[in-house]
């Protein structure tokens, strides 16, 4: 294998990420053949054995593109190829349009539910995530034009539960050079180009956009916006959890706005509200419901969930059934 400057990178990044692990302890890569994923795999194949560790691979096969089991099997042979073991490829089926809120989430849920299935079959500690400092840029971005609030601006986090982002500091074009340098032949996916997708427009026209208006470094300064707002975001987060027993509308009331908006936020997701769907705008008819009561009947939410007050509580109950619902919060 080569060890060029960018695999060199790339490697780093995952020796710092494992470092914590303890001998014995499995990792999995969770790996579509893109040049992220593919780099990441290779760094962890060359990184956890000297470090004492074990590395495998899964990669998960949506079924959304013809041929997407032939090249789920491609995948798995690189994988196994670069030394990694267990290798698993695992087909989910993505619900159709329209019963998700997207289908970039609906296939987002299935592959977490694939990957969450993997860590307990083969006794994993953790799963390698290949999103670079690229995606973080469009992921504030996104957030940012949904009007989603400082949570989604945060981006995504380098840690949550056994998932790991190793690369959330490293740019798209290292991982590209990586592959090169090991020879390694990233699969592009046509969804990349596909500009019916939010993500895509934002990679190929708002970035583009952005730079040569406002000069180089505009991605490196909204990953530096995401990790500084996410520090925020995680102790308001706990201050939120702490409150989120009850849904009294006199002891809401008395919050934060910043601490009450997680509390109602946090029990419509537990209601089923999908994460991704759920807007600021929501939040804000909910809390409505504590602080601008004057008998209104209900704020319909996605997934199905419908907010009320009733008796002095806020309520949570499915807009489709005819049942009282329940209140519903953390415990």
């Amino acid at each position: 294998m080569g060890t060029g400057v960018a695999v060199a990178e790339v490697r780093s990044a995952v020796r710092a990420c494992l470092s914590d692990l303890a001998a014995g302890d499995l990792v999995l890569v969770a790996c579509s053949g893109g040049a992220d994923s593919l780099a990441l795999a290779a760094a962890a194949a060359f990184v956890a054995p000297r470090l004492g560790l074990r590395a495998g691979g899964v990669t998960v096969d949506h079924g959304l593109q013809p041929g997407s089991a032939e090249r789920a099997g491609e995948v798995t042979a690189t994988l196994s190829a670069l030394g990694l073991v267990p290798v698993q490829s695992v087909a989910v089926t993505v619900p159709p349009a329209g019963t998700a809120a997207g289908p970039e989430a609906a296939a987002r849920r299935a592959r977490y539910a694939a990957l969450d299935v993997a860590v307990k079959e083969h006794g994993a500690v953790a799963v390698l995530l290949g999103h670079t400092l690229d995606d973080q840029a469009e992921t504030v971005l996104l957030g940012l034009a949904r009007g989603s609030g400082g949570r989604s601006l945060a981006g995504m986090p380098a840690r949550r539960g056994p998932y790991r982002r190793p690369l959330l500091a490293v740019r798209r074009a290292t991982t590209a050079a990586a592959c090169a340098d090991l020879d390694l032949k990233p699969w592009q996916d046509p969804h990349n180009e596909d500009f019916r997708f939010a993500r895509a427009r934002v990679r190929h026209q708002a970035l583009p956009a952005l730079e040569a208006a406002l000069g180089p470094g505009v991605a490196e300064a909204l990953a530096r916006t995401a990790a500084q707002l996410r520090a925020d975001a995680e102790c308001l987060d706990d201050l939120a959890f702490a409150e989120s027993g009850q849904l009294d509308a006199g002891r809401l009331s008395a919050l934060p706005q910043a601490i009450r908006a997680r509390v109602l936020r946090d029990a419509a997701i537990m209601a089923g509200c999908p994460h991704g769907a759920l807007t600021a705008g929501h939040v804000d008819r909910i809390d409505a419901l504590v602080t601008a009561w004057h008998g209104q009947r209900w704020v319909d939410l996605p997934g199905g969930v419908r907010a009320c007050r009733r008796a002095g509580t806020v309520w949570f109950t499915s807009s489709v059934t005819k049942d009282g619902g329940k209140p519903v919060g953390r415990t």
